[in-house]
């Protein structure tokens, strides 16, 4: 949750955001480039946490800060040159780990089916390498996107932000459906059944609470359209070959 700052401190998080280079790659130790931002406005954080950014980044939010300029914290990394996410397809067992890390949506794939990165949408992040089991994904130099690019991706991690609490809210909603269902089904009036329904229906309740309010996406409407028809079908091809063996479906009864 971002934090709670007054009008002053909201328009110099405002201004550092807009310089900051919006790989959403958390060296900083924030959850994403806008909570870095964020507590550098309220003096929470130092102006040298943001290796992507480099010593022309802490120059610029020095002049913003009125700090003076410092060397990069090495305790947050080290500036490297760009670099794109690559998936070895051949060595890919569609675990989809790699596709909740990425902060920006830029890896394609379905449970079970192969999973490939959108080069023009990586923000160079590494985020994807470490949850990966079989160490699929490496990290290829790639030519320094020009300074606009980060528009496009605060742009869209704002967008991915409201797709998983939009995807929480509607799994709990699906929950809640079907603990619903069960409430007057005669297989289901056994005191301890009863219990387990009016305990699911807390849980979806609890998931609903706990969801943060959605933000709005700012991503052109056209190229997302695109993507979620191609998540669509790959997800369809992965519903028809159906799960495999002795595999069961996780959500609560």
């Amino acid at each position: 949750m971002s934090a709670i700052l007054n009008d002053a401190q909201g328009r110099l998080a405002d201004q550092i955001d807009a310089v900051l280079p919006q790989t959403q790659c958390k060296q900083c130790e924030y959850p994403d480039c806008r909570r870095y931002a964020e507590a550098m406005a309220v003096g929470e954080a130092a102006i040298n946490q943001c290796p992507p950014g480099g010593e022309e980044g802490i120059a610029k939010l020095a002049r913003i800060t009125g700090h003076p300029i410092i060397p990069l914290n090495p305790a947050h990394g080290v500036t490297q040159p760009f670099a794109l996410a690559v998936i070895d397809e051949a060595v890919c067992i569609g675990c989809t780990l790699c596709i909740q890390a990425c902060p920006v949506d830029a890896i394609l794939g379905a449970a079970k089916q192969m999973h490939t990165v959108i080069a023009s949408e990586c923000t160079g992040c590494e985020l994807c390498i470490a949850p990966c089991p079989v160490d699929c994904i490496t990290m290829e130099l790639a030519a320094a996107p020009p300074p606009e690019r980060a528009d496009h991706w605060r742009a869209r991690h704002r967008f991915h932000l409201f797709r998983v609490e939009r995807d929480k809210r509607e799994r709990a909603e699906r929950l809640k459906a079907k603990a619903l269902a069960k409430l007057d089904d005669p297989q289901f009036q056994a005191p301890d059944k009863q219990a387990k329904i009016q305990a699911a229906l807390a849980r979806a309740a609890a998931r609903q609470a706990e969801s943060a309010p959605a933000l709005e996406p700012t991503v052109d409407p056209k190229a997302l359209a695109r993507q979620e028809k191609l998540r669509e079908i790959l997800a369809r091809a992965a519903a028809r070959r159906g799960p495999p063996a002795g595999e069961t479906d996780h959500e609560d009864e």
